[in-house]
């Protein structure tokens, strides 16, 4: 299981990039897309939604199972990855090369309280 240090997680399983303009870009971790198999359909949020912290913002369905994708922190959704949509297998091959959606966050210090690397792993019971 791959946990890229230079990222931030939550406890359901998303990992979190802060780009260079304050935007933040979201995708499921490896542990996630392990655990539910082969992704068979992927929904994303609307581009120009606001949402809260932990609100679920999409799905991922494989043969095995649906989860919700929830959203790290509050902020407008300012892109979605129509790539992962049209082939959801693209995030079984690499969960950290595809993004599902860049979130803007409505306060600038929240992705501060996000699991780092070592936490996620705790949570997620890998050493």
């Amino acid at each position: 299981m791959k946990v890229p240090a230079d990222l931030k997680y939550t406890e359901s399983h998303e990992w979190i990039r802060t780009e260079a303009d304050a935007t933040l870009t979201v995708g499921i971790t490896d542990h996630a897309q392990e655990a539910l198999g082969d992704l068979v359909f992927i929904e994303l949020p609307q581009v120009g939604r606001t949402v809260k912290a932990g609100e679920a913002v999409g799905v991922v369905e494989s043969v095995k199972a649906a989860s919700d994708i929830y959203a790290p922190v509050a902020g407008e959704v300012v892109a979605v990855n129509a790539g992962v949509t049209e082939a959801p297998e693209k995030v079984n091959a690499d969960a950290y090369a595809h993004w599902l959606y860049k979130l803007k966050p409505q306060n600038p210090a929240d992705p501060g309280a996000l699991l780092d690397a070592a936490a996620y792993i705790k949570v997620v019971g890998a050493a």
